[in-house]
């Protein structure tokens, strides 16, 4: 696997590619992926970020019946999001839903419940947000920010080398429908699948089991294109390093 890609799989990520060349009919699911295959696969991480962004939907089951959905927009080449997390517990508690944005070092949580109390009894101004570095691990990781790497993680400046994917590397798997674009869908050896759409070679989805968590990442993109991301101001922020006894109190 190539030095680019394999650090993305590391980092819960990995990529595929698309545009299937020769007649489906002649092939079989798990046929390794052709020269062109490999070349589009190579290059499909850094065609993300020549679009821009697009918008993003992100699930990820936890626990017995949990669920974790992120829907909004990410700007692959700055590396910068936004998105509504709304959490599920399937137990008959009330959805928690917040407002998060996010780039490569920072995560900013909006909407979250009991801040103002918090801000108040700590003697603090008003804020609508609270900022603290982005998790990156090894241990202790919240599913938060695992799955903001992995939407971050699909948009790279290089492209990999091609020959890693040929030989067995990665596989091709068939096509099927995402959003109602025809996609050619991509496995590897490593964990993850790509859905690629056949007429613009762009990643339509994505999914990987997070390592250490027993559960499988989906992530849809959708209509490609430029982003900007306007990050909460400073004024409106509480920096949560800066204030840990608030950050405690509301969870963050």
């Amino acid at each position: 696997m190539p030095r680019r890609l394999l650090a993305t799989a590391m980092v819960l990520l990995g990529v595929g590619l698309t545009g299937c060349s020769g007649d489906p009919a002649e092939r079989a699911p798990g046929d390794p992926v052709t020269a062109e295959e490999a070349e589009v696969l190579a290059g499909l991480l850094a065609r993300d970020a020549e679009e821009g962004g697009a918008d993003v939907v992100v699930t990820a089951p936890f626990g017995e019946e949990g669920l974790l959905t992120l829907t909004g927009e990410v700007d692959l080449a700055a590396s910068a999001g936004r998105a509504r997390a709304v959490t599920s517990y399937g137990d008959g508690r009330p959805d928690d839903v917040r407002t998060l944005f996010f780039t490569r070092e920072q995560i900013w949580f909006g909407d979250v419940p009991g801040l103002p109390e918090a801000l108040g009894a700590a003697g603090l101004p008003e804020a609508a947000f609270v900022r603290r570095p982005l998790a990156t691990g090894p241990d202790g990781v919240p599913l938060t920010d695992l799955l903001v790497q992995v939407v971050l993680n699909l948009g790279t400046e290089e492209a990999d080398g091609a020959g890693a994917f040929l030989g067995g590397g990665a596989t091709w798997e068939g096509q099927r429908s995402i959003d109602s674009r025809l996609a050619t869908v991509f496995t590897s050896e490593t964990g993850w699948s790509v859905a690629v759409d056949d007429t613009s070679d762009l990643l339509l989805q994505y999914e990987r089991e997070l390592p250490d968590q027993g559960t499988e990442v989906t992530v849809t993109l959708a209509d490609h294109g430029p982003r900007t991301i306007a990050l909460p101001e400073e004024g409106q922020t509480l920096d949560a390093q800066a204030h840990p006894e608030v950050a405690a109190a509301v969870g963050v």
